[in-house]
């Protein structure tokens, strides 16, 4: 192989997993379950916005700010209610603990396109593997329940890691945890900035998983693209 790489670090959320519905629509069909009707529209958009508010009052899910990650979920979530136009209350105090445990759960996921098996064949050919993801803690309990969590010898989250991805510190301590120096791995991940870029200024490989309809970054040598996670392997080892 041309690349020396003996480890290999994943993303998870749109590159091995995604949602299977848009948040707005799973949230939408679990308030009206409980009575409470709101658009799926309105909820997105109120979802995007509560999150952002949240994430910038409370970076790395309250890490290191007094409050657990679950709780700034709830938060989250009721804020979202709320901005939707949804009476505050205790339905929706039921509504964002339901919700809290559905995105825990498998039924909420599906694995992108090849993603178990070329876990499978990374895992074959030898190379030690590693999830690093901007996630809270509960990562761990989705990737088993998806059967994916067996591929790997560590997950990392940002909030066990205390710091988030583009933070070089995250990548760091993976580096660690899989005993190798920098040029001796590769990061996989959708993100231009957060995974491919931040991977690279480490002197890590990286390669980008960019699925059709995305539009290209110029930045990236198309030996660095993956269409598909399939993809990879090939590269690699080229």
């Amino acid at each position: 192989a041309m690349l020396r790489v003996r480890l290999l670090t994943w993303d998870v959320k749109d590159t091995l997993l995604r949602l299977r519905l848009p948040v707005g629509q799973s949230y939408a069909a679990a308030a009206l379950v409980r009575g409470v009707r709101v658009q799926p529209e309105a909820l997105g958009s109120a979802f995007r916005e509560a999150l952002r508010a949240q994430q910038r009052r409370l970076p790395n899910y309250g890490r290191g700010h007094g409050i657990s990650s679950r709780q700034w979920w709830l938060d989250v979530v009721r804020q979202t209610f709320v901005l939707a136009g949804a009476a505050d209350g205790g339905a929706l105090r039921e509504l964002a603990e339901q919700l809290y445990r559905d995105y825990c759960s498998p039924h909420t996921w599906q694995e992108l396109p090849g993603a178990a098996d070329t876990l499978s064949r990374c895992r074959q050919r030898g190379f030690r593997m590693g999830v690093v993801s901007n996630f809270d803690g509960r990562l761990e309990s989705i990737l088993c329940q998806c059967n994916l969590r067996h591929h790997f010898d560590f997950v990392l989250t940002s909030e066990a890691a205390g710091v988030a991805k583009p933070d070089r510190g995250i990548f760091e301590q993976a580096l660690r945890l899989g005993g190798v120096a920098p040029e001796q791995a590769a990061h996989v991940g959708d993100d231009y900035s957060r995974d491919y870029r931040a991977a690279r200024a480490l002197g890590m490989h990286s390669f980008l998983l960019r699925t059709a309809g995305q539009r290209p970054e110029p930045e990236v040598p198309p030996e660095h693209v993956l269409p598909t996670l399939s993809h990879l392997l090939a590269l690699i080892e080229k």
